[in-house]
């Protein structure tokens, strides 16, 4: 395979200058449609030959570039709602996302692996309080995405049971190109640049280098720059007759807010609203209030900046390598090498009541702790002034919150050797072998205190008094807005390595039909070490804030622990037309367990996730119609749950074990771009399914008295049976003018698993525009939301997801969209 043929297959034909349009001008000039059937997709194969989308035997979306573009995705998560399969929750910010892959029970990413140029962004990317969406930012180096939807992707990958992205970068052609663009953002005060440019530098050698810098107040405006940073990129690579080779640096040096869950209530009807005195769409539980703090623990003070809200600082560093050493023999090599320092801040909510309810809820023991005292008050940290317990900010409510900051330090390597070779014998196969290492080092800090603030825009700390009868303070609940130091504590280090076998072969029978099977063997070794707890008095006599504070007991508990697993997948193709064909597939999947599965507990008893899935579909792809329908069904055997039962004779009283059971979800994913006419199209992506425990049943300990529960059938956690998005498109004016408007629809989903705290359905709309000014100079506007609709993605994880303590509350706490967003764009191509 020579390496046009590679560059044309990756969709970058344009950056060869075999015309005198710049590149980005070409793309911006086609529709924002799905690409065409010669596309050739190297993500979930390693063959030496090549293999285009319609010709795949499993599940594949693919986002050109201008599809990219033409919606700016404010986030990696969010780039993923155009995916089938997927239920994306992006309502966090710019990190720290959800996605749930074909119905597979887990948060973050632990259901799919994200990649850069076929190698894991991070070998886990579900470790705890360290999403892969964290460590990795989308900005103009990347060309265009692959995303694999099951299939064979945990047989080619890590901690992919659910299916992999990858992002897959520029490379530069044989003439000096690249493109910039400045980003906008009225609403949340946005300001951003993005730029790449690539040459031909000597002997044969390409430099690329790309990046972006923005700095924003936020959708959700916390009074400070939520969101600030960027990275640069910078590749150089050389072609060789028989193959190539690259080098790449990386530096990431970032900042995003992590938008938690916020304060609801219900209308006379049951809908969903906001707080007076809380905007649904703009605020958020952030503030100058809770912006500088100090904290008191055992160790002396400590400083929480939630301005820094997720800030990570990483480099990474990749070489890749390809030789066709013989005709029909391929020998590829990927490595890399990071290292990253991530502290995660953020204030959590825990609780919302009325403040008449909390006064109530501990003026006793608060008068008990202070002889003296008669009467308890509310008053404000900043002024001093009294809390409106009846009517403050217009509704009365306080917050119990947890200002948490996290810190991790992780550093990786990874390998994936891989050889391939082309061969006949009863047909054509199309072998490959790989080998894949992974060495992981990750230390992990976790300190919490809770906070008591009201519940405003620009939410404020509150301290709870104890006063004598002259109003005169003798004691306090709070000490600063904290109701409690050290709530929470966790300290611990380990290490981690994974060693993998695996192999493929697609043997293609006849010229229509094809099998396809591959296997993977993998092995897990993990150990270090988890610091134990204790709690103390820190000893101020007038504050009940310092009383149990949480902190190390020097005690370190180590862990040494293996685990390996073999999967495989197995797969037909029938291709009966050129352009169309079928295909089914059964793949038995696994997720292992990893040092994150330790580090905070390390007498954890995990266990390997495993999952089975069946896949069928039909595919067609033309100038006019392009149509993917597959029919999936998912079995997860690992939801885990704490189960309590009684201790066995002599012992007495209740003890609790945790059971795992077992989900399922069957249904259909399509995604399909018609195109009736030279100047509109119509994309419609949409996954119809029926995601379900299938034997939830444990005890739940009520008073010593065990009341069993079973909520099998009931329907999965956030994830909707219906979600689509059907984009109408118009492209004017010989393709100078292009408008488009998403309508995305998501049925009712539940927060807990009894299916009592419900997620009610909802719909968004989103619009962009595009204009070419000239042929390098493009303008966009973007609209996000615009019906300002309240689109609730979860409950509040804090009380409970097997049954939500605020199911019935009139005042919950929930996490909604984020609110309408406008933006402007100009893109500059040279």
């Amino acid at each position: 395979m020579t390496i046009r043929k590679a560059l044309v297959g990756a969709g970058v034909t344009a950056l060869l200058g075999s015309t005198s349009l710049p590149a980005m001008a070409q793309d911006m000039a086609a529709p924002a449609a799905e690409p065409e059937a010669s596309d050739i997709i190297v993500t979930g194969r390693a063959g030496a030959g090549d293999r285009r989308k319609v010709e795949t035997s499993y599940a594949v979306t693919t986002l050109s570039n201008d599809v990219i573009r033409s919606r700016a995705p404010s986030s990696v998560t969010e780039t993923l709602k155009s995916v089938p399969g997927f239920w994306v929750e992006a309502s966090g910010g710019e990190g720290s996302g959800n996605v749930r892959a074909r119905g597979i029970p887990v948060d973050g990413f632990g259901s799919i692996n994200l990649l850069e140029d076929g190698l894991p962004v991070q070998h886990d990317p579900a470790l705890g309080y360290l999403n892969a969406d964290q460590a990795f930012r989308l900005d103009e180096s990347i060309d265009h995405i692959e995303v694999v939807r099951g299939g064979p992707s945990s047989v080619f990958y890590s901690n992919a049971p659910g299916g992999v992205v990858n992002y897959i970068t520029r490379k530069p052609g044989d003439a000096l190109s690249g493109n910039g663009r400045i980003l906008y953002g009225p609403t949340a005060d946005l300001y951003r640049f993005d730029g790449w440019v690539g040459t031909p530098i000597a002997d044969g050698w390409t430099l690329g280098i790309g990046g972006f810098y923005r700095n924003e107040q936020g959708v959700r405006d916390p009074g400070y720059t939520g969101n600030k940073g960027g990275q640069i990129r910078a590749d150089i690579a050389k072609t060789f007759d028989k193959g190539s080779i690259s080098f790449s640096y990386k530096r990431l040096a970032d900042n995003a807010i992590f938008y938690t869950g916020i304060p609801l209530t219900k209308d006379s009807d049951g809908d969903i609203v906001g707080l007076p005195g809380f905007d649904p769409h703009y605020d958020t539980t952030a503030s100058r209030s809770t912006a500088f703090m100090t904290l008191r623990s055992a160790n002396g003070p400590l400083r929480f900046n939630n301005t820094d809200g997720t800030r990570i600082r990483l480099n990474q560093y990749s070489a890749m390598a390809d030789w066709e050493f013989a005709e029909g023999w391929k020998l590829s090599n990927k490595a890399r090498y990071r290292d990253s320092n991530t502290v995660r801040n953020g204030v959590y909510p825990s609780s919302v009541s009325t403040a008449a309810s909390f006064l109530n809820s501990n003026r006793a023991s608060l008068l008990a702790a202070f002889p003296g005292a008669t009467a308890v008050q509310l008053r404000y940290v900043d002024t001093g002034e009294a809390f409106d317990v009846a009517n403050q900010n217009g509704n009365g409510d306080v917050f119990i919150n947890q200002a948490r900051p996290v810190t991790v330090d992780e550093s990786e390597f990874l390998d994936d050797l891989r050889l391939a070779h082309q061969f006949d014998l009863a047909g054509r196969h199309d072998f490959a072998l790989g080998f894949y290492y992974a060495h992981i080092k990750e230390s992990f800090g976790r300190y919490s205190a809770s906070t008591l603030q009201d519940v405003s825009g620009n939410s404020r700390l509150l301290d709870l008094f104890a006063v004598d009868a002259s109003g005169k303070v003798v004691g306090a609940l709070t000490q600063n807005g904290v109701i409690r130091y050290g709530s929470e504590f966790a300290n611990g280090s380990g290490t981690q390595d994974t060693f993998a076998l695996y192999a493929s072969d697609e043997w293609q029978i006849t010229d229509q039909f094809r099998i396809d099977g591959g296997v993977r063997w993998e092995k897990v070794k993990t150990e270090g070490s988890q610091e134990g707890s204790r709690t103390v008095n820190l000893g101020d006599a007038t504050t009940l804030a310092d009383d149990q504070v949480l902190t190390g007991n020097g005690v370190f508990t180590p862990f040494d622990r293996s685990f390996d697993k073999l999967g495989w997948t197995l797969g037909a193709d029938w291709q009966f037309m050129p352009n169309a064909g079928a295909f089914a597939r059964y793949t038995s999947a696994f997720r292992l367990p990893s040092v994150g599965s330790f580090i905070t507990s390390a007498t954890a008893v995990p266990r390997t996730q495993g999952i089975e899935m069946w896949e069928a579909g039909l595919k067609y792809a033309s100038p006019v119609v392009t149509l993917y329908a597959t029919a999936f069904l998912t079995d997860f055997d690992a939801y885990s749950i704490g189960n309590f039962v009684f201790a066995p004779p002599p012992a007495t009283g209740v003890i609790q074990q945790t059971v795992y059971t077992d989900t399922r979800a069957y249904g259909v994913e399509f995604e399909g771009t018609v195109r009736p006419a030279p100047w509109f199209d119509f994309t419609l992506q949409a996954t119809v399914q029926d995601p379900t425990f299938r034997n939830l049943r444990y005890n739940e300990n009520s008073g010593g008295t065990l009341v069993p529960r079973d909520y099998s059938g009931n329907q999965l956690l956030r994830v909707p049976k219906l979600a689509l998005r059907a984009t109408p498109a118009v492209t004017l004016l010989d393709g100078r003018f292009r408008a488009q408007m998403d309508v995305e629809y998501y049925s009712k989903r539940y927060a807990d698993a009894a299916n009592t705290q419900k997620l009610p359905s909802y719909t968004v709309l989103n619009a962009s525009a595009r204009f070419n000014l000239t042929d390098r100079i493009t303008l966009w506007a973007y609209g996000d939301n615009l019906t300002n609709a309240i689109g609730l993605t979860e409950g509040n994880p804090r009380a409970g997801e097997l049954t939500s303590g605020q199911a019935n509350d009139q005042l919950f706490i929930g996490r909604p969209i984020l609110g309408r967003n406008l933006r402007f764009a100009v893109d500059f191509a040279f």
